[in-house]
């Protein structure tokens, strides 16, 4: 069990003379980039690791209780119990579930019903995905999701108070916001397609693990620029100077154009490179990135049998 993050009082000196490398960012990310794939069991064991991290979500205008009921059993059974079995894989869960705060209890009570109620529901809240309605709003959001059940909180951040510089402002809402979770952890978007520079994502996630959030996320997955690897290097930089200065592991979310299971490998790749063993697993990293599960049952499926599923195949039956 990870220790909740507690926070620390505002300091601005963590923010301060931040110089980004930013030529030698770019190196580390096409590093990863340009890996030789992992193969057979090796690449087989990774993408079972990655399912189990996933956040499986649904933020559509028209979820009703028959998608959420849907996407909770997928989370319940992300890989067809035939193909598990013939990897030697006796069960798999997601990492969580991911829905409106209005649909928080059809996701918690599906779950109950199916006996899986330790996968825990997630809730986008706070003025999702703008995060530009009034903090007393994005409060009380957060209140009722928590109140109907929700054991995480996806909030994002006012973008405006990191672009005109307003850090301690921001620090103060992140922190409102966590003291409205209770229980729940936070998972705090900084949408980093919208911060202008990695001088900003670094802040940003600072203030936001200052202000105690448990997670910190790139992004909301609706932005035009998403999850990509400088950006997400220089956050897992910063997590791991804020746990260096106080031994609190915060979690690492991206989200967003994650579409492959190459892609999923080399986020995993990435996360543990950077971040190490300790953070590989859901406690710790979550992938924001249910589209890609239809391509990785699809690569186990190829590890399992030799050959590719044909147009026919049903996943996850």
């Amino acid at each position: 069990m990870v220790e909740r993050n507690t926070g620390l009082p505002y300091t601005r000196a963590l923010i301060e003379n931040v110089n980004i490398n930013f030529p030698a960012v770019v190196r580390r990310a096409n590093d990863i980039k340009t890996r030789r794939a992992l193969k057979k069991e090796h690449q087989a064991g990774w993408l079972l690791k990655a399912v189990s991290l996933i956040d499986l979500t649904t933020l559509a205008g028209d979820d009703t209780f028959c998608n959420v009921h849907r996407l909770c059993n997928l989370a319940t059974r992300p890989i067809s119990k035939e193909l598990l079995g013939q990897l030697g894989k006796p069960d798999l869960t997601t990492g969580a579930v991911c829905v409106y705060p209005n649909r928080v209890k059809d996701a918690v009570s599906t779950l109950n019903k199916l006996d899986c109620a330790h996968i825990p529901v997630a809730s986008v809240a706070a003025g999702f995905p703008m995060g530009q309605t009034p903090l007393e709003t994005r409060v009380r959001e957060i209140e009722l999701a928590v109140a109907d059940g929700a054991k995480e909180i996806d909030i994002v951040i006012n973008r405006t108070l990191a672009l005109e510089g307003h850090w301690e402002r921001l620090y103060d809402e992140v922190k409102a916001m966590r003291l409205a979770c209770g229980d729940a952890h936070l998972k705090t978007i900084i949408s980093t397609g919208h911060l202008g520079d990695l001088d900003n994502v670094y802040k940003a996630s600072m203030v936001s693990m200052m202000a105690g959030s448990d997670f910190i996320k790139t992004s909301t997955g609706m932005e035009a620029v998403n999850a990509t690897f400088p950006v997400a290097i220089i956050m897992m930089r910063a997590i791991r100077h804020y746990h260096d200065l106080t031994g609190h592991k915060i979690g690492f979310k991206p989200a967003g154009g994650i579409r492959a299971a190459k892609d999923a490998l080399q986020w995993l790749t990435l996360c543990k490179e950077e971040l190490g063993d300790d953070w590989m697993n859901p406690e710790l990293f979550r992938l924001g990135a249910s589209s890609v599960l239809g391509d990785i049952e699809r690569q186990l499926y190829h590890h399992a049998t030799g050959r590719y599923a044909n147009a026919t195949y049903d996943i996850a039956i």
